[in-house]
C-alpha cells in the first residue's frame, strides 16, 4: 500500500474545494489531480500549483475501462489516498474495492440526510433549521459511507438554494483539509 500522505484530488469541475485540500494541507500532499473534463478549471489551478494533473474525458468511454486506467495513474505517483471533490462520475465497483478505506468525499448535507442531488433545495424545502456538509468514506452505495465529519450551517429564512450552497461551500472548505489530515494521520 502507497503512504496515505500522499493524496490524489478528483475534480469535476472548477473544484474549489480541491484549492482548500491544497492550501491547507496538513500532513499531507496532494500529489495528483484528476479529471474525466478536459476544461475543468481546477486543473489549471493545480498547474499552476506545480501539480502533477491526468484527465480523460469519459464521454463514452467504459466505467471499468476509466476506473482502471485512474487506477494506473494513482499508483503511477504513490497515492494512498483519494479525496473526491465535485467528481459526479459514480465510481465502477472493483475501483471502490480497490481503494476501499482510501476514498474520501465531500457532500453537501449532514448525511444520512439528503443523499445524492440538490441537497440545499431539499432541505430549505424540509422546513430543516440547519444543513451542513459531511465527508465520509466511499462505498459502492451512494454517499452512505461512514461519516468522518460534519460542519452544521444555519438554514436562514431569507436562504435561497444558492445562498446556503455558498455558505455550505465555506464550511466545507475548512472542513475537508481538517478531516483529510486527520484521516491520513490515523
Amino acid at each position: 500500500m502507497h503512504d496515505p500522505s500522499r493524496v490524489a484530488v478528483l475534480i469535476l469541475g472548477r473544484s474549489s474545494n480541491s484549492r482548500a485540500l491544497v492550501e491547507v494541507a496538513s500532513g499531507y500532499r496532494v500529489v495528483l489531480v484528476c479529471s474525466n473534463k478536459p476544461r475543468a478549471g481546477g486543473l489549471d489551478y493545480a498547474r499552476s500549483a506545480g501539480i502533477a494533473t491526468w484527465v480523460w474525458d469519459s464521454k463514452g468511454v467504459d466505467r471499468d475501462e476509466y476506473d482502471s486506467a485512474l487506477t494506473r495513474a494513482l499508483d503511477d505517483y504513490r497515492v494512498g489516498t483519494v479525496a473526491l471533490a465535485g467528481f459526479m462520475r459514480i465510481l465502477s465497483p472493483g475501483f471502490v474495492e480497490r481503494w476501499r478505506g482510501r476514498i474520501l468525499n465531500i457532500h453537501p448535507s449532514l448525511l444520512p440526510k439528503y443523499r445524492g442531488l440538490d441537497t440545499h433545495a431539499r432541505a430549505i424545502a424540509a422546513g430543516d433549521a440547519a444543513s451542513g456538509c459531511s465527508v465520509h468514506l466511499v462505498t459502492e452505495e451512494l454517499d452512505s459511507g461512514d461519516v468522518l465529519g460534519q460542519a452544521e450551517v444555519s438554514i436562514l429564512n431569507s436562504d435561497t438554494a444558492e445562498t446556503l450552497e455558498q455558505r455550505i461551500l465555506a464550511a466545507e472548505h475548512e472542513l475537508y483539509p481538517k478531516v483529510l489530515s486527520e484521516f491520513v494521520k490515523a
